[in-house]
This record gives C-alpha cells, sequence and structure tokens, in this order.
C-alpha cells in the first residue's frame, strides 16, 4: 500500500486499535492511517484502559483474545463509562452465539480473516451513526469507465445504475478497478481479495468472475476480459 495525498490531510476521526498480533496490528495502523484516521495501538487490556484515559478515541477496534484479558470486557466498560466510544470487535471466534453475544456489546462484530478495505468500510459506517457525517474522513469514489464504486458506502454504479455486490464480489471489481490497464493473475486475486497464499487450483476466482459479469453486463458492453493463461482485466473505455 502506498500512501497518497490522503495522508498528508488532517486526520478527523480516532481510532483505537487493540490487537495483540504485531503484523495484525501494524496492517490495520497503516490502512487506517492511510484514510486520514488517526490511530493509538495497545495490545493488552490494562494499555487499552490507559490509551482511552490518554487519548478518547471515536472509536475503538477490539481483538476479543488478549493476552491479559477479554476485549469484550473492554467494550462493557466503554458502554458503561464512555458511551460515546463507538465498539467495533474482530475476532477469530465466528460461531453465531459468540457474533450475537459481541454485537450485544458493541457496534459490529468483524471475523478473522478478514479484508482491510472491509473494516476501514465497516468502522466509516459505524461512526456514521454516532458522528455527523460532514466530520467523516471521504474519498473520491473510484471510476472507470461508466463503472463507479464508492469506498464510503461500499456501493456500486453503472451507467448510473445500482448494481448490488456481495462485500466478495464488490472487493473483486474494486482490485480490478484498481489494476485497470493491466492484467492481473489468478494468483494476485487469490491473495489480494481473498487472502489466500497458496490456492493455485482454487476456482472461486473464476465463479466470482462469472457473478461479477453475471451482474454488470447487462447493464452496457462486457466489461470484465480474460487473457486466457494469463489472469483478468477491465476493457478499454469507449
Amino acid at each position: 500500500m502506498t500512501a497518497g495525498d490522503g495522508t498528508a490531510a488532517a486526520a478527523t476521526a480516532t481510532v483505537l486499535v487493540v490487537e495483540d498480533e504485531p503484523s495484525i496490528a501494524d496492517v490495520l495502523a497503516i490502512a487506517l492511517r492511510y484514510h486520514r484516521f488517526e490511530v493509538v495501538s495497545a495490545g493488552s487490556v490494562r494499555q487499552a484502559a490507559e490509551a482511552v484515559r490518554r487519548t478518547r478515541p471515536d472509536v475503538a477496534l477490539l481483538d476479543v483474545m488478549l493476552p491479559d484479558g477479554d476485549g469484550r470486557e473492554i467494550g462493557r466498560q466503554l458502554r458503561e463509562c464512555h458511551p460515546e466510544i463507538a465498539v467495533v470487535f474482530i475476532t477469530a471466534r465466528d460461531a453465531p452465539a459468540e457474533i450475537v453475544g459481541g454485537l450485544g456489546l458493541g457496534d459490529d462484530y468483524i471475523t478473522k480473516p478478514f479484508n482491510v478495505d472491509e473494516v476501514i468500510a465497516r468502522i466509516r459506517a459505524v461512526l456514521r451513526r454516532t458522528r455527523p457525517a460532514d466530520r467523516l474522513p471521504a474519498r473520491p469514489p473510484l471510476r472507470y469507465a461508466d463503472l463507479e464504486l464508492d469506498e464510503a458506502t461500499y456501493t456500486v454504479r453503472r451507467a448510473g445504475r445500482p448494481v448490488d455486490l456481495t462485500p466478495t464480489e464488490y472487493a473483486l471489481l474494486r482490485f480490478l478497478v484498481r489494476n485497470a490497464g493491466s492484467v492481473v493473475t489468478k494468483e494476485q486475486l487469490l491473495r489480494h481479495v481473498w487472502r489466500y497464499e497458496h490456492a493455485a487450483e482454487s476456482t472461486v476466482v473464476e465463479t466470482y468472475i462469472s457473478y461479477l459479469r453475471r451482474k454488470l453486463d447487462p447493464l452496457g458492453p462486457p466489461l470484465i476480459t480474460t487473457r486466457r493463461g494469463v489472469g483478468y482485466g477491465l476493457a478499454s473505455p469507449a
């Protein structure tokens, strides 16, 4: 990920990232700062409590399993003492009972492995419910030909008409748009969209490319091209 002009602008929201795995914490911090959020990091329940006292965040992104306790306890305390702070849990626990319990304590619940861009979109959505819209960091839509992707609302329009995509379909289309003009390989898509490192025989890419074509092609000329033996790209704008 490279920094653009968004990193130079003043941050308009502060996110407390409570995650004890350094590699995950670093990825989240880099992505959040790129999207113009101020980031405060903590790796334990104790550090999180100190961070809240020192810097009042707008949203807390909490790992559930921490070395000195349960992130849900932090969420419970924030709900009691600082109800103005939005709470988003992020965890590998994906059982329905865990999700329902987490949503009862916070504003959203994200399971691992996750797509970083989805985390950003979830945080924006939570902040829209808890803060005035004019204070949120904004980014211009991604555009290619007659296609428009709004990264703040996770919505897509083609030729001015809305296209209803699942989160995975959206992530796949966004990666293709961000790499417009290039052919991206199946391995690149598996790595960046699905976070698969070793799944060369997977047919998931072909399946989701087919899903996208079914939704996009009725609204205009075929958009996604296939380079046999190489990968996928976008057709040149007319």
